[in-house]
C-alpha cells in the first residue's frame, strides 16, 4: 500500500478491502488530514449519506466528545472503540445519541493514521446494533493497521510537485451561516473543483473549507480555542493554506475564507514529515535549517551535542543528503524525498 504515487482514495479503497471482514464493520468514513495539525481536510465514504455531515463537522469542532480523534491522539494510541471508552455505555457520547444510534449503529471504532511525525488522516468505522460491540482483538488489530495506513498516506505526499504555483495570488470566497458557498472568485472556483470530495454535494464546499469556517466561528463565539489555519494539498501536489474570518462579526453569520499558496516556510514541516523524520528529528532539522550550529541546537533543545549529531545523521540518511547545505537546498527547491 505504501507505493509512492498512489492517491489517498486508492489507499482507502485497498484498506477497506483488507479490513472490512476482519474488523467486522458495516460502514466507514475515511478522512485525510493536515499533516501538521491533524485537522480533517476531506471525507470519503461509499456507505454513508452525507446529509448529516454538516452537523458532524460542527460536532467535531465545537464539542469535546468521548473518543474523539483528538482524544485518541492525546491517549497515545491509534485506535479506540466507543464501547470501551464509555465503559459499555456508548450513550454517554453525544455523537452516539445524535448520529450513530438514530442511524442504527451500536458501536464505533476510530483510528488515527499518525506515523513518522505526521498526522496523515483518520477514519471512523461503524457497526450495526445487531452485531454487538467491536471486540478487543479487533481494536488491537486496528491499532496496528493504523500505522501502516499512515505510512501509505505519507507515501502519497511523495508524489507530483511541491513547487509554488506560477500564479501565487490568493483565492477568496464567502460562506453563508450553514457554510454554503455564497460567492467565490475564479481562483477559488478552480480550487473548490480541484478539492471536491464526498461532502461537497451536501455542504456545497469541500470538507476543509467547512472545517476552517467552523473553527473561525468557534473562536469568535467566546469559547477558549485557538484558531489555526488548515493546509490542503491539491491533486497535482500543490499546497494551500486556508484562513477564515467572520465577515459580520457573528458566529452564525458569513465567513470569508482565503486560500493562499503555501510558502516554503509553511511547507517545510510537511517536507520533513514526508521524509519520515520523527518529531525530535524534525526539531533538530528545523534548527539546522535556521542556521544553528550543533552547540546551539543542543542548548535550544536541551540535549547533548553528541545526541544532536546522531539525530542529524538520521535526518541526512532519511532525506538522502550528506550535509546541512544539501538538506536546505532539497527543501527550498522543492525536491522530492527519496523513495
Amino acid at each position: 500500500m505504501a507505493t509512492p504515487g498512489r492517491s489517498a482514495a486508492e489507499v482507502f479503497a485497498r484498506a477497506d478491502e483488507l479490513l472490512r471482514n476482519v474488523l467486522g464493520y458495516d460502514a466507514v468514513c475515511w478522512h485525510t488530514a493536515d499533516p501538521s495539525t491533524g485537522l480533517v481536510t476531506s471525507v470519503v465514504s461509499n456507505d454513508l449519506s452525507m446529509a448529516g455531515f454538516r452537523e458532524a463537522v460542527r460536532m467535531e469542532v465545537w464539542h469535546e466528545d468521548i473518543a474523539s480523534f483528538a482524544a485518541i491522539r492525546r491517549g497515545g494510541i491509534r485506535a479506540e472503540t466507543l464501547s470501551r471508552a464509555t465503559g459499555g455505555r456508548p450513550e454517554r457520547a453525544m455523537r452516539f445519541r445524535e448520529q450513530l444510534a438514530p442511524a442504527g449503529f451500536g458501536d464505533e471504532l476510530r483510528m488515527v493514521f499518525d506515523t513518522q511525525g505526521g498526522r496523515w488522516g483518520c477514519a471512523a468505522f461503524m457497526r450495526g446494533r445487531e452485531h454487538g460491540p467491536f471486540l478487543a482483538r479487533q481494536r488491537d488489530l486496528a491499532d496496528v493497521a493504523a500505522r501502516h495506513i499512515g505510512n501509505a498516506l505519507r507515501a502519497c505526499h511523495a508524489a507530483p510537485t511541491w513547487a509554488l504555483p506560477v500564479d501565487q495570488a490568493p483565492a477568496m470566497m464567502i460562506l453563508g451561516p450553514s457554510n454554503g458557498l455564497v460567492a467565490a472568485d475564479q481562483r477559488a472556483q478552480r480550487l473548490l473543483a480541484d478539492l471536491a470530495d464526498d461532502s461537497s454535494a451536501a455542504l456545497s464546499v469541500p470538507t476543509a473549507f467547512a472545517m476552517v469556517s467552523e473553527h473561525a466561528r468557534r473562536a469568535a463565539s467566546g469559547v477558549l480555542a485557538a484558531q489555526v489555519p488548515i493546509r490542503v494539498r491539491t491533486g497535482d501536489g500543490r499546497w494551500f493554506v486556508l484562513h477564515a474570518s467572520l465577515v459580520d462579526g457573528l458566529a452564525d453569520g458569513h465567513v470569508g475564507v482565503v486560500a493562499s499558496p503555501a510558502s516554503p516556510a509553511e511547507t517545510m514541516p510537511l517536507y520533513l514529515a514526508a521524509f519520515g523524520l520523527t518529531g525530535r528529528e524534525q526539531e533538530v532539522a528545523l534548527q539546522a535549517i535556521r542556521g544553528c550550529d550543533t552547540r546551539e541546537i543542543a542548548r535550544l533543545l536541551a540535549m547533548t551535542p553528541y545526541t544532536v549529531q546522531d539525530h542529524l545523521k538520521a535526518v541526512f540518511t532519511k532525506a538522502g543528503v550528506t550535509s546541512r547545505r544539501a538538506l536546505i537546498a532539497r527543501i527550498v527547491q522543492g525536491e522530492l524525498p527519496p523513495e
